[in-house]
Formats: C-alpha cells, sequence, structure tokens
C-alpha cells in the first residue's frame, strides 16, 4: 500500500509540472507573438484603445534573453504610458504655486526665541523643530523670521560628531594626555611648522557647536535659499549635518530647471558678458545658460532677477534685469520666501526693525491672553507691517523679566503690545509647544491678516480649479533632485 501511494504521490507530482511547462511554453509564445512585449489587459486602457497594432505586431522579436517580463529598451515609454493611464487631479503635486495675481503691500513677520532648540536632545531633533518653523512660514507666507536671545536657554549638549559617532570625550582625553607625555624634556610630536595643522583647526571650527539662536538661524536659511545656491552661501557646517532629512519648502523661488518663471534667485558670477556695455553673469539655475543683468555686481553676491519669459524658448543668451527682493510680492502678490533676522534680546526685536516707521501693529501670543480668536468681534486693525511675537518654553513674560534693558516687568506684558492674544482657549495639553504654537496661530491668523492688510479693499480674485495646474503625482520635484546640494550638511 505504501508503494501505491508513493507512486500516486510521483504521478501527482509529475503531472503537476507538466502542466506548469504547458503554461509557460503558451505564455513564451503569446510575448513572441506580440512582438516581445509582455501582453497586458484591457484594464484602465482608456475608451476605443486595444492590443497591438499590425505595425507593433510585424515587428520583429527581441533578444530572447531580454524576452519574458518586457524589454529594457521600451520601459521608459512603458512608464510614461502608465503614468498617463493612471493621472489624475486628485493627490498630484501642484506644478505652482497658486497667485492672488494682485500685488500685497504688507508683510509679516514673526519672532521665534531661540532658546526653544536647546530643549531638544539631539541635533537630528532639534532641526527637525526648526523645519516645521520654517514649513509654516512659507505656507503662511512669513516675510520675515526673528530670531532672538530671550536669555533663558541653556547650552544645548551635542553627542555627534563626525568621526567616531557618539561620546568621543574619552578618546580625545586620552589623546591629549598621550600628547602631553615627554621624554627627558623633549616632546613626542616636534612643533608644528608655520602652515601645518590648519586642516586640523579648521576641523574643529566646523563642527564646534553653535549656540541655539545661530543654530536655528542657520538652518532657517539654508531652507529659505535655492537648491542650486547652497553649495554657494553654505560651506560645510555641522548645523547642517541633517538638514537634507527635512522637507523642502517648495515655495514660488524655489524654481525648477524647466519653469519658466518671471522671477529668478542667483548667484553673481566671476564673468562679464561680451560687449561695451555688458553686466555680469548670473547662476540662477538655468542650465547652462547664466544670465546677463544690466549691471555689474561684485561675485558672489545673491540678487533677484527678472526675466522675460520668451528668453526660455530663444536661442543664445539671456539677458535680466535686477530687481528687489520685495518686487514679485509687490508685482502679483508671489510669495519669495522669508528673510532671518537674529536679535540680542526682546527689545531689540522692535529697537532694530528693518521696515520704516516699525512694525504698526503688534500682537503677543499666551496662554494668559485677554482676546482669543474665538471671539466673534476679534480682528486686526488695517496695517502695513504686522509682528507676531511667540514666547519660549516659560512665554513672553518671562523673556521681559530676563531683560535687564527693559523697565517693564514680565506680569505687564500686555503692554508691549497693540493686542495679547489666546490663539487656543481651552488646550487639551498642559503646553503647547512654540512650534505648535506657530503653525497653530498662523492657520488662526491667516483670514485676519488677508483681511487687514494694507491692500485688502481691494476684492481678492477667487482662484478656479481650472487654473490651478498640477503634476503627476509620481513625478519627483526637483526639490529633491540629483543637483540638490545636500552635501553642506555633515551626513557622513
Amino acid at each position: 500500500l505504501d508503494r501505491q501511494a508513493m507512486d500516486a504521490t510521483t504521478e501527482t507530482a509529475d503531472a503537476r509540472q507538466k502542466r506548469k511547462d504547458e503554461a509557460k511554453a503558451l505564455k513564451r509564445k503569446r510575448i513572441e507573438e506580440s512582438g516581445g512585449v509582455r501582453p497586458r489587459s484591457d484594464v484602465g486602457k482608456k475608451d476605443g484603445e486595444s492590443g497591438p497594432t499590425q505595425q507593433q505586431q510585424a515587428q520583429p522579436a527581441q533578444n530572447p534573453k531580454r524576452q519574458g517580463f518586457g524589454t529594457f529598451n521600451d520601459s521608459g515609454s512603458a512608464r510614461k504610458k502608465k503614468r498617463d493611464v493612471t493621472k489624475h487631479r486628485f493627490g498630484a503635486v501642484m506644478e505652482q504655486v497658486p497667485c492672488p495675481k494682485k500685488s500685497r503691500n504688507y508683510t509679516l513677520s514673526m519672532a521665534v526665541p531661540g532658546s526653544v532648540v536647546s530643549n531638544a536632545q539631539t541635533r537630528e531633533l532639534r532641526t527637525q523643530l526648526v523645519g516645521q518653523i520654517a514649513r509654516a512660514a512659507a505656507i503662511y507666507h512669513v516675510d520675515e523670521i526673528i530670531v532672538f536671545d530671550d536669555l533663558l536657554s541653556s547650552k544645548m549638549k551635542d553627542n555627534y560628531h563626525r568621526y567616531g559617532g557618539r561620546n568621543r570625550n574619552h578618546r580625545d582625553n586620552n589623546n591629549k594626555r598621550s600628547s602631553d607625555r615627554s621624554h627627558d624634556g623633549v616632546d613626542d610630536k616636534e612643533t608644528p611648522k608655520e602652515g601645518e595643522g590648519t586642516d586640523e583647526t579648521a576641523q574643529q571650527q566646523r563642527y564646534q557647536p553653535s549656540d541655539p539662536h545661530t543654530f536655528m538661524a542657520r538652518v532657517l536659511q539654508y531652507l529659505d535659499c535655492p537648491q542650486y545656491l547652497r553649495r554657494s552661501f553654505f560651506p560645510m557646517h555641522g548645523d547642517l549635518q541633517f538638514a537634507g532629512l527635512l522637507p523642502p519648502l517648495d515655495a514660488p523661488h524655489h524654481v525648477r530647471a524647466g519653469e519658466k518663471s518671471k522671477y529668478r534667485e542667483g548667484v553673481v558670477l566671476d564673468k562679464k558678458g561680451q560687449g561695451p556695455n555688458a553686466g555680469s553673469l548670473v547662476n540662477c539655475g538655468i542650465r547652462s545658460r547664466p544670465v546677463e543683468i544690466d549691471r555689474v555686481l561684485a561675485a558672489g553676491i545673491r540678487c533677484t532677477v527678472e526675466l522675460d519669459k520668451k528668453a526660455y524658448d530663444s536661442p543664445g543668451k539671456i539677458k535680466g534685469v535686477v530687481v528687489s527682493p520685495t518686487t514679485p510680492r509687490e508685482d502679483d502678490g508671489t510669495y519669495w520666501g522669508y528673510t532671518t533676522r537674529l536679535a540680542t534680546s526682546i527689545k531689540a526685536v522692535f529697537d532694530e526693525c528693518p521696515y520704516e516707521g516699525g512694525y504698526d501693529l503688534k500682537v503677543g501670543t499666551s496662554e494668559r491672553g485677554d482676546a482669543t480668536v474665538d471671539d466673534k468681534k476679534f480682528g486686526f486693525p488695517q496695517f502695513k507691517h504686522l509682528l507676531v511675537v511667540f514666547g519660549g518654553v516659560a512665554g513672553i513674560e518671562e523673556c521681559i523679566d530676563a531683560d535687564e534693558s527693559m523697565t517693564l516687568s514680565g506680569k505687564d506684558a500686555r503692554k508691549l503690545f497693540d493686542l495679547w492674544v489666546n490663539t487656543c482657549p481651552y488646550q487639551g495639553s498642559r503646553t503647547i509647544r512654540t512650534e505648535e504654537a506657530v503653525l497653530l496661530t498662523l492657520a488662526r491668523f491667516r483670514p485676519h491678516i488677508v483681511g487687514s492688510g494694507d491692500n485688502a479693499s481691494k476684492a481678492p480674485k477667487v482662484i478656479k480649479d481650472e487654473d490651478l495646474k498640477f503634476s503627476d503625482g509620481e513625478d519627483l520635484s526637483e526639490e529633491s533632485s540629483d543637483d540638490d546640494d545636500t552635501s553642506s550638511g555633515d551626513s557622513d
């Protein structure tokens, strides 16, 4: 009986293998008949489409080694056809940021204490915290970010090093002790000659930890800078070690390589155009085509250049005009990034205002505010330069108490602002972190800012769905392309 069972099992296995071989042979035959391309079903095809045409069927079969699951040379076109079939509007990426098509004359500034990053345990967490603030600023059109010293920050504990990973202090101490040893009054190591040892000194300075305020300001400036300019303005620094992990701002001034933008950011090259009245050449991110501007500027300067959109398609040189960074905003309301300013105290936030006449509307945020956004009567008076101040871990009151240059006490912090607002009354948590408060406050202030700005009397243009352009969700944004210089962060 056992022998009969074994024979039956062997016969069943042979039959199963025979059916598999027949199915493979039939599949191979179908592939050869379709011109070496794996036949697909009609699922997902548009109306009116069918299988391969007679011309495609008449094509000779490809190399047998490359048959089976499609050929190598048609993979790109196959992916393109697949994208065309699955192209959709919802979930796709906008090709351009929606533009209001009207000038914006008011500005929005926000002040954040740099001490908030000192509470994060690692450099990676600190970088992510700053990235959240930068993203919120870009989404809600913040024109200026002030990083001020609230005099309450603790020293950042940074255990990360370029070489050796964590906790390298014990090895550094051992090296120091060994270098101090001497034999017969002669040091083990000879004194370096002039010009030697400079690389080691530069390396130590490069990876020397920064204070919290400088760290935040450097990461904010790095994120605002277009990718093709970062190599020119940001050398290797330890503060940017994890900046490559942050999501890009993808703001309008981060122009993509093939985008025909009216304005572009650029860096002045050490070259000039040809001709008697030739201006300097500027790298504006257009591949192999520097832009000749209308004047001669010193090399290495960042500038905003206005271009003619027709020049992108015309051969030869591209000429542009240097304009103010505020021109895109004043022209058609295009958001053109933010500027970063360092302030030594909360008092310097107001005293060193870059706008003529200062901030005409100052708003302080606190959980002890006497006004709430939920109030039906809440609103902003008309303004031209708005400043929103956020406190640190202890709040704005403690910042004022710690600033000895101010005669105002912390309990009277309300007198420093035009509005003292609680943006999240009856909060569900005991604390709201600063990066959370920034996003929450800007989101709730947005309708009041748009409705009370200097040009709020003009009716805003309604953006229709057909005016928005989308790209396929499978297409990667050039924000994270190979041209992006992520080497500025210390990622080794």
